[in-house]
């Protein structure tokens, strides 16, 4: 359609259509009355028709029979073959009588002026004449052949099967076929060898002898389906058995142009030449028709009604000097085939554009060079796609890719559209699109591979740092690499698990809920975290310091209920022992020694002001380190001193015994001796 070519003025089109099935009657039609429309088209002065109606059958009226019976009847009777002698004896004899006798001669004068003497053989001639021409009436075909030879213009239709030849045919074809086969074939590029051959057939239908033998020429009707049903070649020549015989539309163009078989050269791989018109083709010589665009409804061909022509609303004189193609279009009676350009079009509208084709050259071709350089752009593509694209960034990988495939399609286009040539660039577009895709989709998989690599390498050295950081009692700086790990799963739940257990014993419940939200987040099923960001939320928001006693040095809560118990720096806390003036005493054990030790803690922010703590706690130090120097019976051994957040403690000796506080009371009095030795010991 993007092609601007004007269409042969001088062809013209006549179609057998509903109307003229109408007004005509059924079809098929009395082979005379097609005889009568050729008359008037060879009256109109015609150059050539192109007849694209298949006459493979015999056509007879059924009264034939009984005038051809009685042709013979009458042939063989009496009538015509004893009665005219025995009359004409009689006459010898009576002209003997004459002469002789006087009386015989008036018998003479009646008998030469008698209707038997004067009239019967002249009438029984007749007779048997007008019964020939009753005959030549009703045989239809006999009609229609008078026509052919009269006019000696119509090209007829024949029709081929194709396939591969596996013998000799069943029967030759006839005379009247052959004279139509192409002799002048020539091999310039080693054609044969390589079976670069016309498509092959197996057998034919053909014209009646009586038609054919009066026809100028008969061509082949045989359309060729592309790959998908449409039709968009022309196979100009077909090869029978080692015979090449020319399609009706190259015999239609020859003839136009005044030529005959002899001058139509097959250059077999490369095309037809035509006079001086080279038609380049397909190795098996076919022709890419170039179909004429339609004007909307306006067709590229105007197309006569023959109703129309034969009963005179069309002049025969507007196809003067024409080429014209009869061709069937009505409902029932005419096949279709989808073009480019239409999605229904008749053989003979179809004609019409190839052999407009031909005579304008305006068919597609395909050069000598185009596979070479179809091979080459591929080479290119891949070259590209191996070499360049790697190197190039997305966007710009992208914008090279898009714009080499918009030009090759440009290309293709305007060279079809402008000089008729045909490239198949489509197929390097095809495989450039596709390697893009598959290139991008393999460096993304890649990038995506190297990344979850490094993911899990990562994942592997945050999971140790964690634990490094958790064993050196960085809680913090553990949650911050176990948050890292990627991707979360039980095992590492399980580390953030213990993570939060180790926050509630240090008694930072709000750091702990923190790590349960988290873990919450990945999978709120897991173990009995709901119940633990419940209690840890509970106890973070209890005041820690002040405990639930009154004693106003209490210092922790001890909640065991679903909890983990709380731990002083390395110490875990099991339960209090006593309370003094400013803290509490707790039992205490030292997880990695299983040692039980003492631990008294002193809530320094409740006893002393803020700008007072910094002093307090360095003194508070100071005499546990001087504490820890001591070694005596008598004295309990100071293991550590630490603090956590606003709490000081230390852990000592533990040392099992009871306290004095029952023996102060004055029931229940120690000995004297026994104070005395408990005083002098301290």
């Amino acid at each position: 359609r993007m092609r601007a070519e004007a269409p042969n003025d001088r062809i013209a089109v006549i179609a057998i259509d509903d109307t003229s099935i109408q007004n005509l009657g059924r079809w098929p039609w009395p082979r005379n009355l097609h005889g009568a429309m050729l008359q008037k088209l060879n009256e109109g002065g015609a150059k050539v028709v192109g007849n694209t109606i298949f006459y493979f059958e015999d056509q007879t009226d059924p009264g034939l029979a009984f005038i051809q019976e009685a042709t013979d009847l009458l042939i063989q009777s009496p009538l015509a073959t004893e009665i005219p002698d025995e009359i004409e004896k009689f006459g010898v004899l009576i002209d003997d009588a004459a002469r002789r006798t006087s009386a015989a001669q008036n018998l003479k004068t009646e008998f030469d002026s008698s209707a038997l003497a004067t009239k019967y053989s002249a009438e029984i001639d007749k007779f048997a004449a007008k019964l020939l021409e009753a005959q030549d009436l009703l045989s239809m075909d006999a009609s229609l052949a008078s026509t052919l030879r009269e006019s000696g213009n119509v090209g007829l239709a024949m029709n081929f099967r194709l396939g591969s030849p596996q013998g000799k045919p069943d029967r030759a074809l006839p005379e009247y076929v052959t004279r139509s086969r192409l002799n002048n074939v020539v091999d310039r590029i080693g054609a044969v060898p390589d079976q670069l051959l016309p498509l092959n057939t197996v057998s034919a239908l053909f014209p009646i002898t009586q038609l054919g033998q009066n026809a100028k020429f008969v061509g082949h009707l045989n359309l060729v389906p592309d790959v998908d049903g449409a039709s968009r070649f022309e196979a100009l020549v077909l090869q029978h058995f080692g015979d090449y015989y020319p399609s009706l539309s190259l015999m239609l163009a020859a003839s136009a142009l005044n030529l005959t078989t002899e001058d139509i050269q097959l250059r077999l791989g490369e095309g037809v030449a035509v006079g001086g018109l080279e038609i380049g083709t397909t190795s098996d010589s076919r022709m890419y028709t170039h179909f004429y665009k339609q004007d909307g409804d306006k067709k590229a061909f105007a197309v006569d009604s023959f109703f129309d022509v034969f009963t005179g609303a069309i002049p025969a004189e507007k196809y003067k000097d024409k080429i014209v193609i009869i061709g069937a279009t009505a409902t029932g009676i005419g096949d279709s085939f989808a073009t480019p350009v239409s999605p229904a079009m008749s053989p003979a509208e179809m004609m019409a554009h190839t052999v407009s084709s031909i005579l304008q050259e305006h068919f597609y071709t395909r050069p000598a060079w185009a596979n070479m350089a179809e091979l080459g752009l591929l080479l290119l593509v891949v070259i590209y796609l191996a070499l360049a694209l790697p190197r190039m960034g997305p966007t710009v990988a992208a914008v090279v890719t898009a714009f080499i495939a918009i030009a090759l399609i440009v290309t293709e286009l305007v060279m079809l559209s402008g000089s008729g040539m045909w490239l198949k660039l489509v197929i390097p577009v095809i495989l450039l699109v596709s390697g893009h895709i598959f290139m991008t989709v393999k460096r993304l998989r890649i990038t995506e591979k190297l990344k979850a690599s490094s993911e899990v390498e990562g994942s592997e050295s945050n999971k140790m740092l964690g634990l490094a950081f958790q064993g050196q009692g960085q809680l913090d700086m553990a949650f911050e690499k176990f948050r890292r790990v990627k991707p979360i799963d039980d095992k590492t739940l399980d580390l953030l698990y213990n993570l939060a257990l180790d926050f509630e014993r240090k008694r930072q419940f709000n750091k702990a809920e923190s790590v349960y939200n988290y873990i919450a987040d990945h999978n709120r099923d897991f173990r009995d975290v709901a119940d633990k960001i419940s209690r840890a939320k509970r106890m973070s928001e209890t005041v820690i310091l002040g405990g639930s006693s009154s004693h106003p040095g209490g210092t922790m809560i001890l909640d065991s209920a679903g909890g983990e118990k709380p731990m002083l720096g390395r110490y875990q806390v099991e339960k209090e022992l006593g309370k003094g003036a400013m803290g509490i005493v707790y039992l205490g054990k030292d997880p990695k020694i299983g040692r039980q030790v003492a631990i008294k803690t002193m809530a320094l922010s409740q006893e002393f002001e803020a700008d007072e703590l910094d002093d307090v706690k360095a003194r508070f130090f100071r005499e546990a380190e001087t504490a820890g120097r001591l070694s005596h019976p008598h004295i309990v051994q100071i293991f550590d001193a630490g603090d956590e957040h606003d709490l000081a403690y230390i852990a000592m000796e533990f040392i099992k015994g009871r306290d004095l506080t029952g023996n102060v009371k004055p029931q229940n009095l120690l000995p004297v001796n026994d104070v005395i030795k408990y005083v002098a010991d301290a």
